[in-house]
């Protein structure tokens, strides 16, 4: 009996101690998600029971401790987090207030501006209008003292003209005479001058034209012979091209087919047509075009106009 209360009041002992520990951490703690402890045993379990509750005790303590410690990292972190965002917050709000008042400033910058824009244009109109009366009033006068001027000078030679009229008059018919006939003479010598002046040039721009247009007349019969050698030439090439896939039998011998072939720019055969010949030689020449796929033709513009739509005699060829 004694042996057994000497193990059940130490035990008893660590457990209460434990409890209030354990009470008073979990005080600190959230306690959303309280974990139970641990009940103690009975008074009456062996010694090596007594131990192996201890460590879960212990074990339970240091778990509450890292979670406390998890629980107060976490808090800081998130108190941390609404601080920057105030921040944040903050900032942007200054930030756009000082953009109101920037905006505002320009804009009553800009009233302030308009405004003397308006008054300086107001006042430019003004004085513009004044300058204008005040011209306007000195050419008024201006002209009335000229009036004056004229009629005074007017009257002071109204005498001396009278005495000279006739001999005035007779001197200015005269003068108007010899200028009219100077007038006539400078006239008829400048249209004569001015017909020569035509003449010459007509005579030579039609020499010009002449010689352009044989120069032309040249160069296109040059051209056209070109043109007609390298047609000679690429039709026998073409020829040459249906007759190496011609199919040919006995029965074609001394026949002929004449067919109008389409090309493309590339020398692609677009189109091929029977005009009239032997109906053999026809299918078999037909057969040779669609075979060759493509015909040789020339890459200069003029001579494939000549050729995009050709005419061909096929007539089989025996070795």
């Amino acid at each position: 009996m004694a042996g057994k209360s000497d193990f059940t009041v130490p035990f008893i002992i660590s457990a209460v101690l434990h409890i209030g520990v354990i009470a008073i951490l979990a005080m600190g703690v959230d306690f959303q998600d309280k974990p139970k402890l641990p009940t103690p045993q009975a008074q009456s379990a062996p010694v090596q029971a007594v131990v192996v509750d201890q460590q879960k005790v212990d074990d339970y303590v240091q778990k509450l401790k890292q979670d406390k410690a998890a629980a107060e990292r976490r808090e800081r972190e998130r108190q941390q987090e609404l601080d920057r965002k105030a921040n944040e917050a903050k900032k942007a709000r200054e930030q756009e207030q000082e953009r109101i008042r920037k905006l505002e400033v320009e804009r009553k910058q800009k009233e302030l501006e308009t405004q003397k824009a308006a008054d300086a244009a107001k006042a430019a109109k003004l004085k513009e209008q004044q300058e204008k009366e005040k011209a306007q009033k000195a050419e008024a006068e201006r002209k009335a003292k000229e009036q004056q001027r004229k009629e005074a000078e007017e009257a002071a030679l109204k005498a001396e003209q009278k005495r000279k009229a006739e001999e005035a008059a007779a001197k200015k018919a005269e003068e108007e005479r010899k200028r009219k006939e100077a007038e006539r003479k400078a006239k008829e010598e400048a249209e004569r001058k001015r017909k020569a002046e035509d003449e010459a040039r007509r005579r030579q721009e039609q020499e010009l034209a002449d010689a352009l247009a044989a120069e032309q007349a040249a160069l296109s019969a040059t051209r056209n012979r070109q043109v007609m050698s390298e047609v000679d030439r690429y039709r026998a090439m073409i020829t040459a091209t249906i007759q190496r896939n011609l199919v040919v039998d006995e029965s074609m011998r001394g026949k002929v087919c004449k067919v109008k072939v389409r090309l493309a720019k590339d020398g692609f055969v677009t189109n091929s047509q029977i005009i009239e010949g032997d109906p053999v030689v026809c299918r078999a020449a037909k057969a040779a075009i669609n075979k060759a796929g493509r015909l040789p033709v020339s890459q200069e513009p003029d001579v494939y106009q000549l050729m995009k739509e050709i005419n061909l005699q096929v007539r089989p060829e025996f070795n």
